[in-house]
């Protein structure tokens, strides 16, 4: 990132991210072994070999800071620590193991549990988006902008298969259009791009999923909260979100939380 004092973690994480994303991709092209880990939950070889090469990775360039993972046990150090490594290694596995390009590489680094560091990356597009607190977020050399729709007439709002299956959403907003897409961190990612206005989710969300992408929606411009309106808090004991509301601005997203509120 442009004259960061986190000029060696940028360095480690890219080189870590890059390589990580080339892994996947690999598997991804070739198909691969996958599994349940619980009802509904699919993990791959990739989830595993991708999380520990970034762990072998991040941590053996900075052996103090402490790790969070989707597919590592949590053993709470965590807690005690100022740095934490929070990853996802394939967000949206399901679109992952289906062959759909609609997954991400998930890396942030919180500081006293607040992200300074994030990076989203879908290896099977070439997309790459990272942000820095305080120092914007980009995509390559572009400076991401949230988008300034205001309104839900018209907003192009993104939600998941599943929550489109299980909640009607077109319903409840029908002056919105609706996109589903799988990987939360690549949604949210594209609400900071500006490419879609908004996301609601009340599926359960957890760090892992967002830590990245709340740091790049805020160095957008744009707003992410739980879907009751409140601030996420990152790095507590149970990692986990109820629900989540997203959007470049303000009043979108204050028109976002009233609807789910009524519905």
């Amino acid at each position: 990132m442009r004259d960061s004092e986190h000029a060696a973690e940028w360095r480690c994480l890219r080189a870590a991210l890059a390589a990580a994303g080339n892994l996947a991709l690999r598997h991804f092209r070739a198909g691969g072994e996958r599994w349940f880990k619980g009802p509904g939950q699919v993990v791959t070889a990739a989830d595993i070999e991708v999380d520990r090469l970034l762990h072998e990775r991040l941590t053996g360039a900075f052996p103090d800071d402490a790790w969070l993972s989707e597919e590592r046990a949590d053993d709470r150090a965590r807690l005690q620590r100022r740095r934490v490594w929070v990853v996802d290694p394939i967000d949206g596995t399901r679109a992952f193991a289906g062959g759909l390009p609609e997954f991400a590489l998930s890396v942030a680094l919180l500081v006293d549990d607040v992200p300074v560091l994030g990076v989203v990356v879908n290896p099977a597009t070439g997309e790459w988006f990272e942000a820095e607190r305080g120092r914007g977020a980009w995509q390559g050399d572009v400076r991401l902008r949230a988008s300034t729709h205001e309104r839900l007439d018209g907003a192009r709002l993104l939600s998941s298969r599943t929550e489109m299956r299980k909640r009607n959403w077109p319903a409840l907003m029908p002056e919105a259009r609706f996109t589903d897409l799988s990987s939360l961190a690549y949604k949210l990612a594209l609400v900071a791009a500006g490419r879609f206005d908004g996301l609601i989710s009340r599926r359960a969300s957890h760090d892992w999923d967002l830590a990245a992408a709340h740091l790049l929606i805020a160095e957008a411009g744009g707003v992410l909260t739980g879907s009751d309106g409140a601030d996420l808090a990152l790095n507590r004991p149970e990692p986990r979100h109820p629900g989540l509301a997203a959007a470049g601005t303000q009043a979108l997203h204050r028109a976002l939380l009233t609807r789910l509120a009524g519905g």
